[in-house]
């Protein structure tokens, strides 16, 4: 049975929504080290010889299972390096659940950088979640640097769910997926930046198929003096669709860059981008301080409900 402390279910719970021990495949990662591990008939979970990973198959024809991966992280000064290869077998159907808290109440910098590579075979279906967090009232940062790399052969699809809400110093997020004739994938991040925090996110999707699709949205929120990048690119090498867009709400002195990008080499290939940043409208907060909330409480609800 896995024993956590009250910082490390915390944490669990603002990652992975986990309240206790998840049913099904999965493994906690804490501190440098697993605390917890379960296979199931038709997801093996295998650590790598030297500690600093996972591979995870997945049967071909699995359906309405779950694999959950969380990593906990509460030593001030600890850095690590984690690769975890997924293996997703055609036609199944699948959840995963990943994500890295960080609570660092010490002086020094703590880092986790996640390297997931995912396989996913003809005709599966993957939805990943992935949330980034960080707490703790010490001098030392807390930097998350997660890198995402997807392949996809024929008709699969997967839908990405990358969230980072709070506490995160720093970050440099990488994402590339590679697609075959008709995959599709479907990409929605949420990012809040505050204090002097900095967030730069890159996706690259390349459409190599006939009939493959791409979506990818960011929503976003910048306050203080934080800063944040986000660059998608999609390339279309076939008759393909995608779309890529950055919605994003500016406030204080915060500061945003936006870099759409789209390349074409098929005839076929329609691609769109679009880009939007603004501060929140004054007429919106107007609305809701007239039904008795303050001017804070008012931007409060309106950042909620546009990073829901």
């Amino acid at each position: 049975m896995v024993q956590l402390d009250e910082i490390q279910k915390r944490i669990l719970r603002e990652v992975a929504d986990l309240h206790q021990v998840p049913e099904g495949a999965y493994n906690i990662r804490s501190d440098g080290r697993s605390v917890g591990r379960e296979s199931t008939e038709n997801i093996e979970i295998i650590p790598r010889d030297d500690g600093k990973g996972l591979t995870i198959n997945i049967k071909p024809g699995t359906k309405k299972e779950s694999v959950h991966i969380p990593v906990v992280m509460t030593k001030s000064g600890l850095t690590e390096v984690v690769y975890n290869d997924f293996y997703i077998g055609e036609d199944a159907d699948v959840i995963i659940v990943a994500g890295c808290g960080i609570d660092n109440c010490g002086p020094k910098d703590s880092q986790h950088d996640g390297i997931h590579r995912f396989f996913v075979g003809k005709g599966a279906k993957v939805r990943y979640v992935e949330k980034q967090y960080g707490s703790g009232d010490g001098a030392g940062k807390r930097i998350l640097n997660p890198v995402t790399e997807v392949t996809m052969e024929e008709d699969s699809s997967m839908e990405m769910e990358m969230v980072q809400i709070k506490g995160v110093d720093d970050t440099i997020r990488k994402s590339t997926a590679v697609l075959d004739k008709g995959a599709k994938l479907v990409v929605r991040e949420r990012l809040m930046t505050h204090g002097e925090q900095r967030a730069v996110s890159s996706y690259i999707v390349t459409l190599n198929g006939d009939g493959s699709s791409a979506d990818v949205v960011s929503r976003s929120v910048a306050k203080d003096d934080s800063y944040q990048e986000f660059e998608a690119k999609i390339i279309g090498n076939a008759a393909c669709s995608g779309h890529t867009e950055c919605d994003s709400i500016i406030m204080d002195h915060g500061r945003i860059n936006a870099i759409p990008g789209l390349e074409a080499n098929n005839v076929d290939a329609a691609l769109v981008h679009e880009a939007a940043i603004g501060k929140i409208a004054g007429d919106q907060i107007m609305k809701l301080m007239t039904l008795g909330l303050t001017e804070q409480e008012a931007e409060e609800q309106i950042v909620n409900g546009f990073l829901r």
